[in-house]
């Protein structure tokens, strides 16, 4: 009976969304808004009767909608996209939703919600809809335009803090207040997570998917896909993190494969089934009577995304040194909210930490919002004329100026400064990269004695010996990675002394060469020493035993130094081969 129940709502779900979105397709609308609307037209709230009945299973289905979306939009995402777009989607990204958090948090105690509502409108308010852009531009064939690929590189950016955002509000949400401290450890404990999760993934994942897509069997790569996906997506969710990261997540390390168009290929269908019935489970919970009763709000956040986002967008893309028509062009383009919002929305309803009118307030805004998008972008031209022929000229002038300035420095004649810079960059971030896997090393290695070999049989363990072993293990795991983070910064201690008595002659300047080297050296130990001990202290074995493990990890070391090397070397080769493959058509 329960299955007849669900075939049930589902026909009627799917046929009624079917028919909705064939008129808003006629009609040169986003079919999204057809889901929503469909939901609204089948839900409990909307005469003479509701047409679902089983609501629970629609939400568990509109929950794999999530993971689709968001694996979905992780497809699109690729790291040689993200280091191509630049400084403007960088900053306009960070501006925008910091002046969008604001706004949405003082519209909150304006109407004197509690800190949480406001909290939880600012962040639905930050984060622009990809999908919804994306259609509106293809729709207007400007997908190709300069300020269409600069919009898209300000979403990629926004989808990266908009899933920072998610589980920073996760942890606000548990502990009921905004600590400074909190916010800090939970944005490091994420940010950790995230690179190696990363490294691991882009190393592995695409090469077990080259593997099985070489059987040539479409089912079998796929059911691999969606393996790897909902398994993914469970050790995200063990970890205490949202659903919605792992999915992203696991779809931006696929997208680095090979196959990566056969894999977006194989995924749709089912992407935009489940995506569609998310939408719709979106208008089930929409409530006429409510979006009636907060009409103001409504109103109000409404007229906040549009203006906020194009004064935001174009305040922060002109800061990035475009100019104005470009910069109000991207302004106005990222003027809206959908699917990002919806599933913050979601998100604090799940957790019982916003009030029930909190969710259709977004939705509703995000519907005229919406609806706006495309007459937004044709506008932008004609006000951006309109403006430059109006503005004062001092004003004009600067922004010239200012325009004038910072190309004049990314254009500089000596190059030198510039090549050093960019060696500074890769040299510390790829010791952050393997400082990250040590972290994640030892981090593992206390949540296995502590959570896992802790609760074995009294007989059968020695609490002493479990932490000799794991942290003993642990170290020798990490050994790789602290020779390559040493020997990095070995090469940055060079490059300091160099740089640093450039001009010097005579014996003082290998005097202080060799002293700075000598001291990058000893701060290296140093600091790799202090990190080692601040992330497994609460594992450390006694003393002597310590002393012990730590002479028999250190001669394994010496004896096994070339061959760690070597096997780090090439974990890199094969990451870099991973990043910078052509990918297949076909």
């Amino acid at each position: 009976m329960h299955a007849a129940a669900f075939i049930q709502d589902l026909a009627v779900i799917m046929l009624v969304a079917g028919m909705v979105t064939i008129i808003f397709h006629r009609m040169k609308q986003p079919v999204v808004l057809g889901y929503i609307l469909a939901g609204l037209i089948l839900g409990p709230h909307t005469p003479p009767f509701a047409m679902v009945h089983d609501n629970h299973t629609i939400e568990i289905l509109a929950e794999l909608g999530i993971v689709f979306l968001m694996f979905s939009l992780g497809l699109e995402f690729s790291l040689r996209k993200l280091r191509a777009v630049g400084a403007t989607a960088v900053v306009a990204a960070l501006v925008e939703i910091i002046v969008m958090i604001w706004l949405g948090y003082e519209i909150g105690s304006y109407f004197g919600w509690s800190s949480m509502d406001s909290i939880f409108l600012g962040a639905m308010l930050a984060i622009s809809s990809t999908t919804i852009i994306v259609k509106a531009l293809d729709e207007l064939n400007m997908k190709h335009e300069r300020f269409a690929q600069m919009i898209f590189g300000v979403l990629i950016v926004e989808d990266i803090l908009g899933i920072g955002i998610i589980a920073l509000l996760s942890g606000i949400a548990a502990t009921g207040q905004v600590s400074t401290l909190d916010a800090a450890i939970t944005i490091s404990n994420l940010t950790l997570f995230m690179v190696v999760a990363l490294v691991l993934g882009i190393i592995f994942v695409p090469k077990l998917l080259e593997y099985v897509a070489g059987f040539k069997r479409d089912e079998m790569l796929l059911i691999t896909i969606l393996g790897l996906c909902f398994g993914f997506c469970l050790l995200v969710m063990k970890l205490d993190y949202s659903v919605a990261l792992g999915a992203f997540m696991i779809g931006a390390i696929m997208a680095e494969s090979r196959r990566i168009r056969v894999i977006e290929r194989l995924i749709m269908p089912i992407r935009d089934m489940f995506s569609a019935i998310f939408f719709v489970a979106i208008g089930l919970m929409l409530d006429p009577a409510i979006i009636i009763e907060y009409a103001k709000p409504v109103i109000v956040v409404t007229l906040v995304i549009i203006f906020g986002k194009i004064f935001a967008c174009t305040l922060g893309a002109m800061a990035a040194g475009n100019d104005g028509r470009t910069s109000l062009r991207v302004g106005m383009g990222l003027s809206q909210i959908g699917e990002f919002s919806f599933i913050i929305a979601a998100l604090g309803l799940t957790l019982g930490v916003t009030s029930s009118f909190l969710y259709p307030i977004a939705v509703a805004a995000s519907v005229i919002t919406t609806l706006t998008t495309p007459y937004l972008i044709k506008a932008a031209d004609p006000l951006s004329s309109a403006l430059a022929r109006n503005m004062p000229a001092r004003i004009s002038q600067f922004f010239r100026l200012y325009s004038d300035w910072l190309d004049s420095n990314n254009h500089l004649p000596g190059s030198d400064g510039a090549i050093l810079a960019g060696i500074y960059r890769k040299l510390l971030l790829q010791v952050f990269v393997n400082l990250c896997m040590v972290s994640a090393l030892f981090l593992g290695a206390v949540w296995l004695v502590n959570g896992y070999l802790i609760s074995l049989p009294s007989p059968t363990r020695d609490i002493m010996w479990q932490q000799a072993v794991t942290w003993g293990g642990a170290l020798l795991l990490a050994a790789p990675f602290l020779i390559a983070a040493f020997r990095k910064l070995q090469s940055l201690g060079l490059l300091i002394a160099d740089h640093t008595t450039q001009g010097m002659m005579g014996n003082d300047c290998g005097r202080v060469q060799r002293f700075i080297a000598k001291a990058v050296n000893v701060l290296a130990v140093i600091g790799m020493t202090l990190l080692i001990l601040a992330l497994s202290h609460r594992i450390m074995p006694p003393l002597d035993v310590w002393i012990v493990v730590l002479l028999i990890v250190a001669g394994l070391v010496a004896l096994l130094w070339r061959w760690f090397v070597l096997l780090h070397y090439r974990m890199q080769i094969a990451l870099l081969e991973t990043l910078s493959q052509e990918k297949e058509e076909h």
